[in-house]
């Protein structure tokens, strides 16, 4: 006598780390979704203070020009990591070569080497910004990684990648001005007290 075969429960098979990211972003609007170090991290809606500091810190790198010919500043772009194979990560305020639109990746991330600056400023989940990212945007060979930490009212400066992070790490206080290196393509100078200021609620 011959056993008859069982079907089991049907089991989908599981989506990928992007799907699921791109899912939870369908889910929920507004917040942001990225893939650090093969982990799915979800970050709520900017608050009003963020959004201010974001405003106030793109007036110094438009009026140095870096809007112009060669490179942009923008909010929000995609930047694609190595990492992991579906790594990405959305910063807050990049300065990016003028052809970035040439060097699209996958779902809507950029390749890093069009990058000149990344920029982060902290909200709740502000070890993302100072720990992980870190990692990831210095193995992206990103830069300048300035960080707007406004937990412990510093403004951090990040340069000269090295494997599993920066060789070059200046934290600021209330009261500096910090020149930002002329790679990113001109001299930019940041207030820090002015920064942090405008973060405060």
């Amino acid at each position: 006598m011959s056993a008859a075969a069982v079907e089991g429960p049907y089991r989908p098979e599981p989506l990928a780390l992007l799907e699921q990211a791109n899912k939870l972003m369908e889910q929920h609007p507004g917040c942001r979704v990225e893939i650090i170090g093969g982990v799915i991290t979800v970050a709520p809606p900017l608050d009003v203070p963020h959004a201010r500091v974001l405003t106030k810190l793109m007036k110094p790198f438009l009026a140095a020009g870096l809007d112009a010919e060669e490179t942009e500043v923008l909010q929000g772009v995609g930047l694609w990591l190595p990492t992991s194979p579906e790594d990405y990560a959305i910063p807050d305020l990049v300065v990016v070569d003028a052809d970035i639109h040439e060097h699209l990746i996958e779902n809507n991330c950029y390749d890093p080497a069009s990058f000149r600056l990344v920029l982060e400023v902290t909200s709740s989940n502000f070890n993302n910004d100072l720990k992980n990212k870190v990692t990831a945007y210095a193995e992206a060979k990103v830069p300048v990684y300035v960080i707007v930490n406004r937990k412990h009212g510093r403004v951090h400066v990040l340069t000269d990648p090295v494997e599993g992070g920066y060789d070059t790490h200046r934290v600021h206080a209330p009261g500096e001005h910090i020149a930002l290196p002329e790679s990113i393509g001109a001299e930019v100078t940041l207030d820090v007290e002015a920064v942090l200021a405008t973060g405060r609620p």
